[in-house]
């Protein structure tokens, strides 16, 4: 099965994923510099969402230059991770509206540690259907990135029962792992 009919249904659920986050942001309701700050934490959230998604789109695609099919496995797969990116809007909402509270911090944890499930498991899937020898099995190995982010994300969930801000700063650090697209990918290309 040719991959690219994956590549711009992601590509359009992402968009939507990313105008729908937007257009969820409520206006300071006030006109002066005050009103502006009281939306700042929801801001930093909406700026580290957006990077979140851009982060899994920019290594989505990586990976599938380095696919070169799909299969059915794989098609779930992604179904399986656009899921969870989908709910990135109401976990923002969520955090918004209870003003950062414990149980929607972790939540937004939970999303984004499911989302990166789903992207290892098309990962896996990917490299079953091209092969272990495939550019992608080269390039990913035993994937110790991502293990690494899962860990940090299950410490941010617990941790947000204890301090949400712990956790929302946790989520910045895998972001920022993440940052620069996978160069072990971008070495085999």
């Amino acid at each position: 099965m040719h991959k690219g009919r994956l590549e711009a249904f992601t590509d359009g659920v992402i968009a939507v994923i990313i105008t729908i986050m937007v257009l969820e942001m409520k206006a300071p309701p006030g006109t002066d510099f005050a009103a502006l700050a009281s939306t700042l934490p929801v801001f930093i959230t909406y700026a580290l969402s957006y990077t979140n998604v851009a982060i899994f789109w920019n290594n989505h695609h990586h990976m599938l230059q380095v696919s070169q099919r799909v299969d059915g496995r794989s098609l779930w797969a992604n179904m399986f991770l656009l899921f969870w990116l989908s709910l990135v809007p109401f976990v923002i909402r969520w955090m918004d509206e209870t003003g950062f509270a414990a149980l929607p911090t972790a939540a937004y944890g939970l999303v984004l540690a499911m989302a990166a499930i789903g992207y290892l498991l098309l990962e896996r899937m990917l490299i079953a259907c091209n092969g272990a020898d495939s550019a992608l099995a080269r390039a990913v190995g035993s994937d110790l990135k991502a293990k690494l982010s899962l860990s940090i994300y299950a410490a941010a969930i617990l941790l947000a029962f204890v301090q949400p801000w712990i956790a929302i700063g946790l989520y910045i650090a895998v972001a920022l792992l993440w940052f620069v697209p996978d160069r072990r990918i971008e070495k085999i290309i």
